[in-house]
């Protein structure tokens, strides 16, 4: 593995660790490791510094509501940038009061005035 004096500015990362909180939802926790949201973070993140804040929107489904989610990054293994082969490791960290859920259609949601 590559030393950080070694690193030259814009070489992709080998591995990049991402921590979400642990109040996220199981169903969240599958959706932040799916395929598609994985190909997303790499193509829409340039450089990345471990302490990076990324608050990343998921979708709840047809009628929930919208969960953004703080997604950390906690190291940077190899260059500096997110790549296309750059391996994505999730850990969890202490809870956030992330708060996301079927809310439209029950009795805690949103009144129309």
């Amino acid at each position: 593995m590559a030393t950080k004096e070694a690193v030259s500015e814009g070489e992709s990362a080998a591995t990049v660790v991402v921590s979400f909180p642990e109040d996220l939802s199981s169903w969240g926790r599958f959706q932040v490791k799916t395929r598609h949201f994985q190909a997303y973070l790499r193509k829409t993140k340039g450089r990345v510094r471990e302490g990076d804040v990324w608050e990343e929107f998921l979708d709840v489904g047809c009628c929930g509501n919208t969960l953004d989610v703080p997604l950390c990054v906690e190291r940077v293994e190899g260059g500096d940038r997110m790549g296309p082969d750059t391996e994505i490791v999730y850990e969890v960290r202490e809870a956030c009061g992330i708060e996301g859920g079927w809310k439209v259609q029950s009795a805690d949601g949103p009144n129309e005035v």
